[in-house]
């Protein structure tokens, strides 16, 4: 016969056991989402914590003590700024060549989700520097490089410092190529067979600008998904997403969230949201603990 006692204990392990498991199911509640990194504002698609913002834009921000950087395959770009009305993110690569530094060489990628909702603007020029006369974008794809507001190699070599060690290293002017953000995409700078490259955003307004005034760097247009984040944000809530399911969710506050908003600015009680999502399970427990007490009693 089964000792009473020892049957007790071994249903009071199973209780706690269930009553853990189904704790363990219970949604992920987000801290409350930070909005500004220094200077910069973070807004939504951004987020600079999980489960804050967009998941299309999930880990692609990191916030240090002084600066907010992009980051990418190839490495962590600083923002300099973030336009929320023209949808547009202006960043600098630290280790990228300029008029008047020259760095190592160097590609630029990023993956896949980003050149489809964020990639570099039109408006955003590629510099390929010093590159060989057999450079694929010298023959065969020529037609990759393009007239950029009248600008030429002669000016880029003669008026950079940084590019006058070309110049002078070769007794001519070496072969560069202004060009879109494609090419560097499909084409590394070992098969571009240039040893350099630098970009130069609003090229719109750099006709007649000298290379010593370019701005130097990216910029980025981005997207903003049509998740019903006007609904959450106008309720007082922060538009997020579970981190497990990638699901939208409206972030009330470090305690609770909402699939939609946060009940006209009213914080929604998680408590009462959890009981409505899972009550089965709720039911099942405070059976199990009902019964653990109902046992404990007969066996005094």
């Amino acid at each position: 016969m089964v000792n009473s006692k020892s049957f007790f204990l071994t249903f009071n392990h199973l209780t706690i056991y269930l009553i853990l498991l189904l704790l363990s199911q219970s949604p992920q509640i987000h801290s409350t989402c930070r909005n500004f990194c220094n200077n910069i504002p973070i807004n939504y698609p951004f987020s600079i914590d999980d489960g804050c913002g967009a998941p299309q834009y999930r880990h692609m921000l990191n916030c240090s003590a002084t600066d907010l950087f992009f980051l990418t395959p190839s490495g962590n770009y600083k923002v300099q700024s973030i336009d929320y009305e023209k949808q547009t993110m202006t960043i600098f690569d630290p280790s990228m060549s300029t008029c008047s530094i020259l760095q190592p060489h160097h590609d630029f990628k990023m993956s896949e989700i980003q050149s489809a909702i964020i990639p570099p603007t039109p408006d955003t020029v590629f510099i390929l520097v010093n590159c060989s006369i057999d450079s694929p974008v010298l023959n065969h794809y020529k037609s990759l490089c393009f007239n950029f507001s009248g600008h030429s190699c002669d000016e880029l070599y003669g008026s950079c410092t940084s590019f006058k060690l070309f110049h002078l290293l070769s007794n001519s002017t070496p072969a560069c190529c202004f060009t879109g953000y494609e090419t560097v995409k499909y084409m590394s700078m070992d098969i571009l067979d240039c040893t350099h490259y630098t970009s130069v955003y609003n090229t719109d307004r750099l006709e007649g600008v000298g290379p010593l005034d370019w701005l130097y760097g990216m910029k980025l247009s981005f997207s903003v998904p049509d998740t019903g984040c006007a609904r959450c944000a106008k309720s007082g809530g922060t538009c997020g997403f579970d981190v497990e399911t990638q699901m939208a969710q409206c972030i009330c506050s470090s305690t609770s969230n909402s699939t939609r908003d946060c009940a006209g600015g009213r914080e929604i009680n998680f408590a009462d949201s959890y009981r409505a999502s899972s009550f089965p399970p709720l039911q099942l427990l405070y059976i199990l603990a009902l019964v653990a007490i109902s046992y404990s009693i007969l066996l005094r």
